[in-house]
């Protein structure tokens, strides 16, 4: 079982991949993982059935916190496996016909599908309450990235985001009410916390917040709206996550505890309140659409109750019903959802006003449709009809024993299997029945092209399934009675009997209780239908959905309300604000625990006593100064003095650092100051002079007397004296200052690259608005013809973006110096492009040097992605955009995201092999004529960071540098089309 969710974690890996390979057809091998553990599930069944040897298997994850991946397949996992893996893999199957026209774009799509299927996998399979949560959230966020397939649709965007912010609000509560259990039981193990029974308040209020998981996952009232809107999502998604997979999580939860916590004091009111509810409220709205989706997705809310009172119910007769119900439920729906797909593929259309005659076109889809909906409706021989009646029963047995949830049960399911009838046959009339128009009279057929034989395999396969477990009943009835005997008579009004699945019973209450439901739900249909009653507009004027909006809107209105209010757009004002409150809660620190005593060195070494001053001069004179580049200047002699400083005082690392990090900085300076005016105050003059001179110099003083308080507090020895010990032995490095970046203080290292991403792409932002497309000039299409440009292409839309139109000089040799034709004569240095070219790959060598010898020298990976940085700020600064643009080895957001996925991977990785984050491992070998070498796994970690630090350069030239700089000569030639040069393939999106 761990293998086969590691297998689906690889295919949706791989999938992508595959399918821009192959096309739709990728979709048949997506089919074989979800396949394989169909088949897999189905050889465990002699074991699972058995009860005393179930299939188990486990992996200690994280032993510190007892978290362990463990795998345990008992009759309730079993059976939600065969769903999850089996319609799974018939759905994307089915994908294979749905996406054929279209499959250039559905490789991320392909890859989430079948990523979702193996959490689903992961979810009902799993014995670890927290790494269930897990596997949770992550199926709500793979189903934010499925409902929103169609990103360019706004409402495509808005269903996903719904169903996202209401699922993981579920998610996070039942998070809370998981760790509440897991503390008073003293286990994470689901087994052993259902073995221990535990009860009191505190399991009470776990309970609760378990169930409002459940509620949001499986849309019961007061979150069923999402469901419906989700039907933006394309049809495979919702016959798989809104009919087999996602929506079942919620009942599988409830379906999981309900033999302990069935009869506790919260449980009932809210599985059978909000069920039965639930159940109403849902047939009702499906019997006022109009598209068949939307029709299916109210329907599907409702079935959803009557499955959450029915299988939450806790008696053993109730647990074997509701479990025939789910596997029933999955089959039907599923089929009927595929049908819609098949419908809307061939028609364009869902809408029932715009469908007639198709039934009498498509008798095979007609067929799969009816079958499926008479197992919806509870018709014989059918699971439907098989698992409802037992259902009726349960509840009768137990209400007729003075239980009064039974009756409220029994009530509800009745009514609501009278509306179950009447959606029911509004689809079927919907999708196939010849209609009359307004004056009555008969619509023209629908033409129906017939679909690919392939396509239609899924919806009959499901149908034919539907028909032969009814048919089987008593085998159904065997290998899930392993369910029923779970759950807990003690307490209830019936008696302990499990029941029994029967295609007959004989003529007992239950099935006239069924059958008048269905002749009345058929009444109900005919009558909304005449009576115009499903025309009408909305029955109430403020739904649950309008509450969502609602508070939606009052949180977009607060967040403006809140911006406005202390965001007036004065940089003065937000560094004066930050300045007064670190004044006064440091100075009323400092006056309340004055030290008694201090004791001050004039100075440490003799360069402080030439450096200190000329820093502070400068500091003063950058303050006076009136011209913007003077004053970075000035500020720049500051840091070079921190260089001296660091070099003086035995830390060679972070001298190198520092000079790297200032010119860096001078650079983007004089990017900035291009576009802004050469004096200060020009158009807005500097006030409040003597208040700001006073703050700063308050600032100032404050912040030395905290430097000096701060290093003669310290009254234990400091962690920093083992630093070189463990450095040596835990990081396997003797660069303390590399090794506690990269392994000692990694989380550290982690979030300042965040930071560094999150700043790289908030520049492009600012910079690139009106588009993304990365115009970096590249050499592969520049002939090399001396000084004759390059005939300039226009810059086009097309559906993957701004792109080139194509040059007729392609294939030609590449150029040497590609500013050349760009750039006029005088405006170039020859020697100064020959020089840096030259120097370029030597400077690139040394910075590998740096990557790699930092763990034991100076450098490490941030060094040398300076240092590279710097190369490619020569290249920039000797031939323009068209230089930078040659040396560019790739997209910086490619640089970006590789350095911190590289990060994050050699992070995590440690966890599979049973170690704490971030530990490293060292290699060694002995090589002949190299000699002794060690690999250190932390140095994957640096290679990150000097990916990220290289991406950062490089973005902040590209939009600063490059792009500026077509903007300005754009402005001053618009009658010109200023197209960089041809983008590097998959443009970043910032």
């Amino acid at each position: 079982m761990l293998l086969l969710l590691a297998v689906f974690l690889a295919g949706a890996l791989l999938l992508p991949f595959l399918v821009r390979w192959l096309g739709a057809q990728a979709f048949v091998l997506g089919a074989l993982v979800p396949g394989a553990a169909f088949v897999h599930a189905l050889t465990q069944t002699p074991a699972v059935l058995s009860s005393e040897t179930v299939p188990f298997e486990s992996y200690s994850w994280i032993p510190q916190l007892g978290l362990n991946l463990s795998m345990r397949m008992d009759v309730l996992g079993w059976v939600m496996t065969l769903i999850v893996t089996g319609v799974g893999a018939l759905v994307l199957l089915y994908c294979r016909w749905y996406f054929h026209d279209d499959a250039a774009d559905v490789g991320q799509f392909a890859g989430v599908l079948l990523g979702f299927a193996g959490a689903m996998y992961g979810l009902v399979l799993t014995d670890d309450l927290i790494v269930m949560v897990m596997f949770w959230e992550l199926t709500s966020i793979l189903s934010y990235l499925l409902i929103g397939h169609y990103r360019r649709r706004a409402s495509s965007r808005r269903a996903a985001l719904q169903a996202l912010l209401v699922t993981t609000l579920g998610g996070l509560v039942l998070f809370v009410g998981a760790i509440l259990l897991v503390v008073d039981t003293g286990t994470s193990s689901i087994r052993e916390l259902l073995e221990i029974e535990p009860t009191g308040p505190l399991i009470d209020a776990a309970v609760v917040m378990l169930l409002i998981g459940a509620v949001s996952k499986s849309a019961l009232f007061p979150f069923h709206f999402w469901l419906p809107g989700a039907m933006a999502a394309p049809t495979p998604v919702s016959a798989y996550l809104h009919a087999a997979a996602m929506v079942k999580a919620g009942i599988y939860l409830i379906a999981r505890f309900a033999p302990v916590f069935a009869l506790a004091d919260p449980w009932r009111p809210i599985v059978i309140g909000l069920g039965v509810f639930t159940m109403l409220l849902g047939g009702i709205q499906a019997l006022r659409e109009t598209d068949l989706k939307r029709i299916l997705a109210f329907g599907t809310v409702s079935q959803l109750g009557f499955l959450s009172v029915v299988i939450g119910y806790g008696t053993p007769a109730a647990a074997l019903a509701g479990l025939a119900l789910v596997l029933g439920h999955a089959l039907f729906k599923s089929a009927l959802f595929l049908i819609v797909g098949i419908i809307d593929r061939q028609l364009s259309t869902r809408d029932i006003d715009e469908l007639s005659g198709v039934g009498r076109q498509a008798p095979v889809l007609a067929t799969a449709a009816f079958i499926s909906a008479a197992s919806m409706m509870g018709l014989a021989p059918t699971l439907g009809f098989v698992a409802k009646e037992s259902a009726l029963t349960a509840l009768l047995e137990d209400a007729e024993h003075g239980s009064i949830w039974g009756w409220v049960a029994l009530i509800g399911v009745v009514i609501g299997s009278m509306l179950t009838a009447a959606y029911s046959a509004r689809f079927l009339w919907g999708a196939f029945w010849r209609k009359k128009d307004a004056t009555g009279t008969s619509m023209p057929d629908t033409e129906w092209p017939d679909p690919p034989v392939g396509f239609l395999s899924a919806p009959i396969i499901l149908a034919g399934v539907t028909v032969a477990a009814g048919l089987g009943a008593p085998t159904v009835d065997t290998a899930l009675q392993g369910y029923a005997v779970t759950a807990l008579p003690a307490g209830s009004a019936a008696s302990p009997e499990p029941g029994h699945l029967a295609l007959w019973h004989g003529l007992e209450p239950a099935l006239f209780l069924s059958l008048g439901a269905i002749a009345v739900g058929i009444g109900l249909f005919i009558l909304s239908i005449r009576s115009g009653w499903d025309r009408r507009r909305k029955l109430l004027r403020f739904t649950a959905a309008d509450a969502y909006y609602a508070v939606m809107r009052g949180i977009d209105r607060i967040s403006v309300f809140t911006t406005g209010l202390t965001q007036r757009g004065s940089l003065p004002l937000y560094v004066g604000t930050i300045f007064i409150v670190l004044l006064a809660a440091e100075a009323t620190a400092l006056v309340a625990a004055a030290p008694e005593r201090l004791e001050l060195s004039a100075w440490h070494t003799p360069a402080q006593i030439v450096v200190a001053p000329v820093m502070a001069i400068a500091g003063v004179i950058a303050v006076r100064a009136r011209k913007r580049y003077t004053g970075v200047v000035l500020v720049s002699v500051t840091g070079l003095g921190m260089v001296v400083l660091f070099a003086t005082s035995g830390a060679p690392d972070l001298a190198l650092t520092q000079i790297l990090v200032e010119t860096v900085t001078m650079v983007t300076f004089a990017l900035v100051l291009r576009r802004l005016p050469a004096r200060m105050g020009e158009h807005n003059a500097s006030v409040g002079r003597l208040p700001r001179a006073v703050l700063a110099i308050g600032v100032g003083v404050t912040m030395a007397f905290v430097a000096i308080v701060a290093t003669q507090a310290r009254i234990f020895e400091p962690i920093s004296t083992e630093f070189s010990d463990l450095a040596y032995n835990l990081g396997h490095g003797k660069n303390v200052v590399n090794v506690a970046l990269v392994d000692l203080r990694g989380w550290d290292t982690m979030g300042e690259l965040s930071v560094l991403v999150l700043a790289a792409t908030g520049v492009a932002s600012l910079v690139f608005v009106s588009h993304r497309a990365d115009l970096l000039s590249a050499t592969r299409d520049l002939p090399a013809t001396g000084r004759r440009r390059r005939e300039r292409r226009p810059l086009v839309e097309t559906d993957q973006g701004l792109r080139f139109q194509t040059s007729e000089n392609q294939g030609a040799p590449r150029a040497w110096l590609v500013s050349g034709q760009q750039i006029k004569a005088e405006d170039r240095s020859i020697l100064l492009e020959v020089i840096v070219r030259v120097l370029f790959h030597t400077i690139i060598v040394v910075s590998i040097y740096l990557l790699f010898a930092g763990h034991n020298l100076p450098g490490g990976g941030f060094a040398g992605g300076l240092v590279a940085g710097m190369a490619m700020v020569m290249r920039y600064i000797a031939g323009g955009r068209w230089e930078l643009g040659a040396a560019a080895p790739t997209d910086a957001g490619r640089l970006l995201g590789a350095g911190l996925a590289l990060a994050v991977g050699a992070a995590l990785m440690p966890l599979f092999f049973g170690m704490a984050p971030l530990q490293s491992a060292v290699w060694e070998w002995e090589v002949p004529v190299l000699g002794h070498l060690e690999l250190v796994s932390s140095t994957i970690f640096d290679i990150g960071v000097y990916l990220v630090v290289i991406g950062l350069v490089l973005d902040v030239l590209r939009s600063l540098g490059a792009e500026v700089d077509r903007q300005t000569a754009q402005l001053r030639h618009p009658e010109r089309e200023f197209a960089a040069a041809p983008p590097r393939t998959g443009g970043r999106s910032s």
